[in-house]
């Protein structure tokens, strides 16, 4: 979901809430297995956008976005077993903060795009398996209806 709220006829800024996931995949293959590692956290994330029309369909958006940890799952798939297993939260630092910027396109009731958030705060805590510099990186394509 997100609104917009125009400063002039070409900026605007758009606050927005998604629900996301967010994580990695690891293939190995070595002496005793080979498969695939997965890794997902899910967020509740909130970015607030600067949006530049530089048409009138096309756009640039820029600004931060804050997130918050809600669940998470790793699952490996190998030659030798699969497991499914749901992250104790209380392992990771429940907020997750970053930058965000992308283009879009805005039809009349459809809009397309695609974005790059960077995170800036580390993802687990000191104590976890996750490496200390382990943060959120993630290149989107969305898709949205406007619903006025």
């Amino acid at each position: 979901m997100y609104a917009k709220f125009p400063i002039s006829n070409n900026i605007a800024i758009q606050p927005e809430i998604s629900y996301t996931t967010k994580g990695a995949e690891l293939k190995y293959n070595n002496a005793f297995a080979q498969g695939t590692a997965k890794f997902n956290i899910n967020y509740i994330e909130v970015p607030v956008l600067l949006v530049v029309n530089l048409t009138d369909v096309f756009n640039v958006h820029v600004g931060p976005y804050a997130a918050y940890m809600v669940s998470g799952k790793t699952s490996n798939d190998s030659n030798l077993l699969s497991t499914q297993t749901e992250l104790d939260t209380n392992d990771f630092n429940k907020f997750d903060a970053g930058l965000a910027g992308g283009l879009g396109i805005e039809l009349d009731a459809v809009n397309f795009g695609v974005r790059y958030n960077y995170g800036l705060t580390k993802i687990g805590k000191d104590n976890n398996i996750l490496s200390s510099d382990a943060k959120n990186s993630v290149l989107s394509v969305y898709v949205g209806l406007r619903l006025n």
